[in-house]
């Protein structure tokens, strides 16, 4: 287990690119570039809450937070995709991701999980079609977190963390979903982040467990990567083969504010690749 970089408050939304990591920091805001030589570059400075991110086909990176949004790169234009309806009691949006047509899904947040307040309102899961269209496709999540598809693409797992599920959904051919289903109540920290593996294994960070719980398909235990701090928020597969298992964490537990920090190690299973989004721009 490598310890890559480290500085921030909530590191958060870890995407695998060409260039190397991109991941976020999502209480002190900001998105950045841990290269292969170690640099770490600025990609996006003055964003908050970005809990997950995705590259867009056309160039720059889909991000969410406040809205779903499209950024360029370097940073410059933003593009509103998907504003929350403050009606319905959404106030923003957490982790992301694509299917392999390049449709978003997106958790809608009810509370701030950033504020240290119990969590009370519910939110739902959004997919953003092709042409840009958004359309509500699950309820009743209470805090929205990691996503991702099995290898087929047929089933959908996604986290509530406040209830300690990772729920499951068959997937739609028009992208929409079947009836939730809990697929894991996780013990010893609550599911954030996920990712899926090529045997079909998903890979879930425990937030205050102190690492990565690994569960087969049929949704039994298989076994625990620990990192050294207990905030684990988030996992991806990264490298030319996407057997690196990146793990990214938070401070809290721990002695600063400014201790979340990357990690990595070697995996003997690669992670499915993440589609780049395909959804129409404004």
């Amino acid at each position: 287990m490598e310890k890559l970089t480290e500085g921030y408050g909530l590191v958060e939304g870890p995407v695998w690119r060409k260039d190397g990591l991109l991941f976020s920091d999502a209480s002190h805001g900001g998105a950045f570039l841990l290269r292969g030589n170690g640099d770490v570059d600025t990609v996006f400075a003055h964003r908050r809450g970005m809990g997950g991110m995705a590259e867009h086909a056309s160039g720059g990176m889909i991000v969410s937070g406040r809205n779903i949004s499209w950024k360029s790169e370097p940073e410059g234009e933003t593009k509103t995709i998907f504003e929350p309806d403050s009606a319905k009691g959404m106030i923003g949006f957490n982790d992301i991701t694509t299917d392999a047509q390049g449709r978003i899904y997106a958790g809608s947040l009810g509370s701030d999980p950033l504020d240290g307040t119990e969590q009370t309102h519910t939110g739902s899961l959004y997919m953003i079609d092709l042409a840009g269209t958004a359309h509500e496709v699950a309820t009743d999540i209470l805090l929205t977190n990691g996503l991702g598809f099995s290898p087929d693409g047929r089933t959908l797992y996604h986290s509530d963390s406040a209830r300690s599920h990772v729920n499951c959904y068959e997937v739609q051919a028009d992208g929409r979903l079947g009836e939730k289903q809990v697929f894991v109540t996780a013990e010893g920290g609550a599911p954030d982040g996920l990712a899926v593996t090529e045997d079909g294994r998903v890979w879930v960070a425990l937030a205050g467990g102190g690492g990565v719980g690994v569960y087969l398909p049929d949704g039994s235990f298989d076994h625990l990567i620990e990192i050294p701090q207990p905030m684990c928020t988030s996992v991806c597969f990264g490298g030319d083969d996407l057997k690196d298992l990146y793990i990214v964490s938070g401070s809290n537990g721990m002695d600063s504010d400014r201790a979340g920090a990357v990690y990595r190690t070697r995996t003997d299973v690669a992670g499915l690749p993440i589609t780049p989004a395909r959804v129409a721009l404004p």
